[in-house]
């Protein structure tokens, strides 16, 4: 899954799931059931997963071009530089 597919599935998930519960607190309070306003949610949870969850081929329209290793080569890595930093204590 590329850059904008995870993107896309976060936006389709946050969406779901605010309309399924938006949805769900709705016709519970309509029909005083709490078993029902449950039972609606947990149906936008099992929906919202199996949109975003698999790797779905609409999710891969945008691949990245990843460096050849024989390019990769000729460029070295930056070096990591350890710097020490001087603590003050106060004398009381």
């Amino acid at each position: 899954m590329d850059w904008q597919g995870q993107k896309l599935v976060e936006q389709v998930m946050q969406i779901l799931l605010l309309i399924s519960g938006v949805v769900a607190v709705v016709v519970g309070y309509a029909t005083e059931s709490f078993r029902t306003m449950m039972l609606i949610y947990a149906g936008g949870v099992v929906l919202a997963t199996l949109i975003t969850v698999p790797n779905w081929p609409f999710y891969n329209n945008h691949p990245l071009k990843w460096l050849d290793p024989s390019e990769a080569e000729k460029h070295p890595k930056p070096q990591v530089v350890a710097v020490a930093s001087k603590k003050k204590f106060s004398k009381k």
